[in-house]
């Protein structure tokens, strides 16, 4: 069974998001340094040097393939399926939905087992070392990859089933399996880097939601999706329930008013129920 951690130190948890938040205000966001910040939440031991040793490992996987290769988009795909599927060992079981670890970059790249939305993190941070033009796609429940022109000439692999290359059939079936929806071609367009990181912190908290007894993974993984500059507002009202769940029910009582003047606006009947629910959390005190 899964353990949570032990809480880092207030100074270094402090640190660390000031980091991510920092990160995902750059113009050009590290995918993988915000994956790690990401990880770091979740597991106290991986420090700065432990972040540092992922990104030269990353650097070195990408040394492994071939520069420019002969045959385009296709045979950047065929590379990396070489590499990261059939020599390494990169890929995915059913079983890593039930671990908080297939969410966690340094432990996919560890265990070699993920998400498909990480294992597609692991191939585009090393094509994009190596020079590929790479880019994440965001289908419906299934997280995939593209290599080259996603208007024009372009290669689609499923880095989960070992980098296997998928047309647009293909794709349609993983979207009509996931949602029983049809492919669009807006679902093919690259994924942004900020999104993806909230698609990683929204499984973090489906995951931890399931477990009641997980509540601190939720709870952080809601903190750090607020760091994001675009996020779902309806997030502050579940940190405020979290907190309320948790003990902290002053905190989380004034959570709930901050997010019931926000909504009044737009939403004049939400803010009166969520104002109950903030003095239900106080009276709780007495």
């Amino acid at each position: 069974m899964h353990q949570e951690p032990e809480p880092k130190p207030d100074g270094a948890r402090t640190e660390r998001r000031r980091q991510f938040a920092e990160a995902a205000r750059d113009e050009r966001p590290d995918l993988a340094l915000l994956c790690l910040l990401i990880a770091a939440e979740a597991d106290p031991a991986l420090d700065e040097a432990g972040i540092d040793a992922v990104q030269i490992e990353l650097d070195r996987l990408a040394g492994l393939l071939p520069y420019a290769p002969v045959g385009g988009p296709g045979a950047w795909a065929r590379n990396l399926a070489e590499l990261l599927g059939a020599r390494h060992g990169f890929a995915g079981s059913p079983a890593a939905y039930r671990r908080l670890e297939s969410s966690l970059l340094h432990e996919v790249l560890r265990r070699r087992r993920g998400l498909p939305i990480l294992l597609s993190v692991l191939w585009m941070e090393v094509a994009r070392r190596a020079g590929a033009p790479v880019y994440g796609v965001a289908l419906p429940g299934h997280f995939i990859v593209g290599f080259g022109d996603p208007y024009g000439e372009h290669t689609l692999a499923d880095p989960f089933a070992g980098g296997r290359p998928l047309g647009d059939d293909d794709a349609a079936l993983l979207v009509a399996g996931a949602t029983g929806a049809e492919l669009s071609a807006r679902m093919l367009a690259p994924a942004d880097p900020l999104d993806i990181v909230l698609r990683i912190l929204n499984n973090i908290r489906a995951w931890a939601q399931a477990r009641p007894e997980q509540s601190a993974v939720q709870l952080w993984a809601v903190e750090l999706s607020l760091l994001l500059p675009s996020h779902p507002a309806r997030l502050r009202h579940e940190r405020a329930q979290l907190l309320v769940q948790r003990g902290e029910f002053m905190t989380g009582a004034a959570e709930l008013e901050e997010y019931a003047r926000v909504v009044e606006a737009v939403e004049p009947a939400t803010a009166t129920t969520i104002r109950r629910q903030a003095a239900a959390a106080r009276a709780l005190l007495n």
